[in-house]
């Protein structure tokens, strides 16, 4: 038997869930915005205390490991490191995109997704019309790597052509605008959330797949850029 605690925190979405053998007890979401440090250890806290748990009886932590918001990996991760430490027990660390698209494979018929030769692409929002994104089968297999894609008219095309493909997470926007093509579908509402990450943190938890806690880094994709609001470039102004 497994208890684990699965952190996820790679975009605008806050979210913390409890599982025993990769079924969701409970979880704590919010969609807001950028919240994370102020919400984070909060839903954590409520699901220890709804039951009645402490972390010495968890049996691992698994996190949102990248790629996604630079802030907001740093906290999930420092979060899940700080655990981990206290209690004594191993760290999990999931790709953000691989968790949507096992959640989406799962699920194919509640999202009206053709089963055979199907692609699944999980994009997380970056800058402007930049997307991080992978692809993978419905079977888990992954068929391209995880990059950051700038997209435009022409992408994704060879992929598309030789069968359908299923864009979703808070990053398809940009496709719809974009990409125009017979293959191409957009299934809703599907986020990045830790209800999506209990079964492969169960599966990583029973082959022992852990990432060292003192040394593990989210994927970042990109450097942290720092930006000053256009109104405080040259002092305050009023």
């Amino acid at each position: 038997m497994s208890l684990i605690l699965n952190l996820e925190s790679s975009t605008e979405v806050c979210s913390v869930s409890l599982a025993e053998n990769g079924r969701i007890l409970t979880f704590r979401e919010n969609s807001d915005g950028m919240n994370h440090a102020k919400l984070l250890t909060v839903f954590i806290e409520e699901i220890f205390n709804e039951l009645k748990l402490k972390a010495e009886q968890l049996d691992a932590v698994a996190v949102s490991g990248g790629p996604g918001s630079y802030t907001g990996l740093r906290i999930g991760v420092s979060a899940a490191k700080g655990i981990c430490y206290g209690a004594g027990i191993p760290l999990i660390a999931l790709s953000s995109l691989e968790s949507m698209a096992n959640h989406v494979a799962a699920h194919l018929s509640d999202y009206n997704l053709p089963a055979d030769d199907l692609l699944l692409c999980p994009m997380i929002d970056a800058r402007r019309m930049e997307v991080y994104s992978a692809l993978y089968s419905t079977d888990g297999k992954q068929v391209r790597d995880i990059s950051a894609d700038i997209i435009d008219h022409h992408s994704f095309h060879e992929y598309l052509q030789k069968g359908p493909v299923a864009f979703f997470g808070n990053g398809a926007e940009k496709c719809k605008r974009a990409i125009q093509h017979p293959n191409v579908l957009f299934p809703e509402e599907i986020t990045a959330s830790s209800k999506h990450m209990a079964a492969l943190a169960e599966k990583a938890f029973r082959e022992k797949n852990f990432v060292d806690v003192a040394y593990y880094e989210p994927l970042y994709l990109k450097d942290f850029i720092a930006t000053v609001p256009r109104k405080n470039i040259f002092g305050n102004q009023q």
